[in-house]
């Protein structure tokens, strides 16, 4: 039994950052009935590459790989039939989950404020761009426009470029799973459930540490560092004989057992780089230096001797050989999902064990 056995989750999102937060309760027990309306989950079709069954249905990677452990059914909220329905459904849930604009419920009798008074338990999730208050309230918001109106576009890579992966739709369901947990044991006190409303743009702004931090302490526009740690030295990338490698010095025994390690001790011994703020101030310097040390090595195995000597480094792996890895298998975070190739969970209790527990639910029509 997982750790959400017994909890029921009426999930009516779509896209990403609500069934990414529903996906995390399923896998670990939550009944989540994802409902979606006639014409499906948009990210159904959003590929290739696409899953293409016997019976002539397909549906996109994007789509299967955050939609796994749920079931699945169709239903038509603009008619009346349909909300009908909802409600039965919801007589006997914990938590209602949508995606919405901002209005939609509440024009359909389906706010909270509608449905608080026949269901005083239910806690509700509301996902969306802007939330509802505020200059931007109840405007639509996609990850990538979020990203560059809070900031972090511009200071990642080169700045003004979007991160690689949809960092604030994934961010925004974590939060949403942490508060829905937040919200079902303050109802063991109270008895009553709430309203939760939960924004891309709020998530995104949450995400600016320690930009946000150093800004509020020195009043200096937070710069795009590249692959550098704008309060960290030496923590980035340096290029082996086999490729790139990442390396993340947090303190001053670091440092020494990493000079140690490349047999550059002078390195440590050096009054320029003796505390972090030293190496701060002398971050070329040090770079330039560590950069010829690095050169001759081969990234896998001097990652593997620093790791060991408790310095954290690693070599930078393309995706495919992330998943490939030894250790990603021992951790079992490649799964099978009702024949599925998926994900696992990074959350492991030691009682209540989690995981994939059915592929994405086709449509039904």
């Amino acid at each position: 039994m997982g750790a959400l056995d017994g909890l029921r989750v009426i999930d009516l999102t779509r896209v990403l950052g609500g069934p990414y937060a529903t996906m995390i309760l399923a896998d670990h027990g939550a009944d989540v009935l994802k409902i979606e309306p006639p014409q499906g989950d948009e990210t159904r079709g959003w590929g290739p590459p696409f899953l293409d069954r016997a019976d002539g249905s397909r549906d996109a990677s994007y789509f299967l790989g955050v939609n796994r452990s749920k079931r699945g059914m169709t239903l038509d909220l603009s008619v009346d039939a349909g909300r009908l329905a909802l409600r039965g459904l919801l007589a006997g849930a914990d938590v209602l989950m949508e995606n919405y604009k901002t209005g939609t419920m509440e024009r359909w009798g389906l706010g909270y404020a509608d449905l608080e008074p026949e269901f005083p338990r239910l806690v509700h999730c509301r996902v969306s761009g802007f939330g509802a208050e505020g200059p931007l309230g109840g405007l639509p918001g996609y990850d990538a426009v979020v990203q560059a109106m809070s900031g972090l576009m511009s200071v990642n890579a080169g700045g003004g470029v979007r991160l690689g992966v949809p960092v604030v739709d994934l961010a925004t369901g974590l939060y949403a799973a942490v508060a829905v947990l937040m919200a079902l044991q303050e109802r063991t006190r109270s008895g009553r459930g709430q309203f939760i409303d939960m924004t891309l743009y709020d998530c995104a702004l949450a995400l600016l540490h320690p930009q946000a931090a150093n800004f509020f302490l020195n009043g200096v526009r937070p710069a795009a560092t590249g692959n550098a740690h704008p309060n960290i030295v030496p923590y980035d990338t340096f290029e082996t004989s086999t490729g790139p490698l990442f390396l993340a010095v947090g303190n001053d025994g670091q440092f020494r057992r990493l000079c140690t390690e490349l047999g550059a001790p002078a390195l440590a011994e050096d009054g320029r780089y003796a505390t972090n703020s030293d190496r701060l101030a002398h971050r070329a310097e040090l770079t330039a230096a560590l950069a010829e040390l690095f050169a001759p090595l081969e990234a896998v195995g001097v990652s593997e001797r620093l790791l060991k000597a408790g310095v954290p480094a690693g070599p930078v792996l393309a995706v495919d050989e992330a998943l490939a890895s030894p250790h990603t298998l021992a951790r079992a975070m490649v799964q099978n999902a009702g024949g599925l190739r998926t994900l696992g969970t990074p959350i492991k209790f030691s009682r209540t064990p989690a995981g994939p527990a059915r592929a994405p639910p086709v449509r039904s029509v």
